[in-house]
């Protein structure tokens, strides 16, 4: 067994043990050992941000864009809203325990469901070192334990966060290796947490599509994911162009290199020439690169010409397609092929229109009349999120606590025997 191997299947052990605890522990012993995880962060943030330091220097060495690089930065901002998204997630109710659907069978069997840990959650992701403090609180949270692997930009931030929080949970009394960090950036590691199937319950990863894509094909345990965050703000003929232009510009420019962030703007014929050009003009002078269609280009001669490979891209960066559509219709159509199911916003005024795109836009998250950067857990009122699933079982959309559990049937009976 070679070396990384042995490092992995150890986590495994140490996860499985962890998980045995947790799925007795009280929401109040959960909820100590995440104020315990709160309080440590704060008396660490110091050399959290140290280390952090470390990765940027080394990302900006490397190349990474200024999108990427506000992924992984930890400022105090970010560092107090991880902390906070903490205490947010100890107010929430605990899943486990649950009891619903109950029923009582004519021969008197009660039989109800009772909400449980998933187990062992197996967690890969890339630049955001707060995920590995939302993950960890979550899956704490539920019952779970959980392992970490970080992208290789992030390994100083990570491993610092991580111990952290180890010790902070095992000086609440549970145990240490609840949350564990893969403490290595070799990629073996990823394919031996992959065949872990007897370890490991779940797999999510969280990342760009070739990340992702990898998971899914060599995983043998099952994940839940989604590949990309092709988003849409569909501004409709009725739509109040003013709040058009805020929604537009805070989905696109508020923090570019997230998943939830608009990708393609579609602009209605019929309101397009008296939108678009203070839109696009707007646009521009905060960064953005704009490409579009022909019409889109008729309006303005400087915005770049669309190909079709960019109305399937996921920029991550201030980029912006942007195409004049005949109508509502055309804009689902247009969804409907190039969209990923992530999130998909329609501003307008007139409510029929805006039900009929709810009821047909196929994706996680429909917005009406709001940005799509509020698709997040922690906007959705779940404290914090583990990810984004665009699959149709078991989870989709942010996925917080509930997300987190399953279920088991339990069967009460009073000597009852099948004929």
């Amino acid at each position: 067994m070679s070396g990384i191997k042995e490092m992995v299947h150890l986590l495994g052990k140490g996860a499985r043990e962890a998980a045995t605890v947790l799925v007795s522990a009280t929401a109040e012993e959960k909820n100590k050992a995440l104020e315990a995880v709160a309080v440590t962060l704060e008396e660490n943030t110091a050399g959290i941000q140290a280390q952090n330091e470390k990765d940027l220097a080394k990302g900006a060495e490397n190349g990474l864009s200024t999108a990427m690089l506000d992924r992984l930065r930890l400022n105090d901002k970010r560092m107090k809203s991880m902390i906070e998204g903490v205490r947010q997630i100890m107010k929430l109710n605990d899943p486990v325990g649950r009891v619903y659907d109950e029923r009582i069978l004519p021969n008197g069997l009660k039989i109800y469901r009772m909400r449980v840990p998933i187990g062992v959650i197996g967690i890969i992701y890339e630049s955001r070192p707060n995920v590995t403090v939302d993950a960890s609180a979550l899956t704490l949270k539920s019952g779970n334990a959980v392992i970490l692997r970080g992208g290789s930009e992030a390994i100083n931030s990570n491993l610092a966060l991580a111990k952290v929080m180890a010790d902070a949970i095992a000086s609440a009394g549970l145990p240490a290796s609840s949350v564990q960090l893969v403490p290595t950036t070799d990629r073996e590691a990823v394919g031996e947490m992959l065949k872990m199937d007897d370890r490991i319950d779940l797999i999510i990863p969280r990342g760009g599509e070739a990340l992702i894509r990898r998971v899914v094909e060599n995983s043998t345990i099952p994940v839940i994911k989604h590949y990309n965050g092709i988003c849409h703000v569909y501004v409709d003929s009725e739509a109040d162009l003013n709040m058009a232009g805020e929604i537009t510009f805070n989905a696109k420019v508020q923090r570019p290199g997230v998943c939830n962030a608009a990708e393609t703007l579609l602009v209605d014929q019929a309101i397009a020439e008296k939108f678009l050009p203070k839109m696009l003009e707007r646009l521009r002078k905060a960064g953005v690169r704009l490409k579009g269609c022909e019409r889109t280009r008729q309006i303005d001669k400087s915005v770049e010409e669309a190909t079709e490979q960019d109305w399937n891209t996921e920029y991550l960066d201030l980029m912006l397609s942007v195409r004049v559509v005949d109508h509502m219709e055309s804009a689902i159509e247009h969804i409907e092929r190039h969209g990923s199911r992530h999130t998909d916003a329609i501003v307008t005024e007139n409510q029929e229109k805006a039900l009929e795109f709810i009821k047909r836009v196929d994706s996680s998250s429909v917005m009406v009349n709001t940005s799509t950067r509020f698709s997040d857990g922690a906007q959705y009122g779940l404290g914090a999120e583990i990810g984004i699933s665009t699959d149709k079982l078991h989870a989709r959309g942010p996925m917080g606590l509930e997300e987190l559990t399953t279920y088991k049937w339990v069967v009460l009976g009073n000597g009852q025997l099948r004929e």
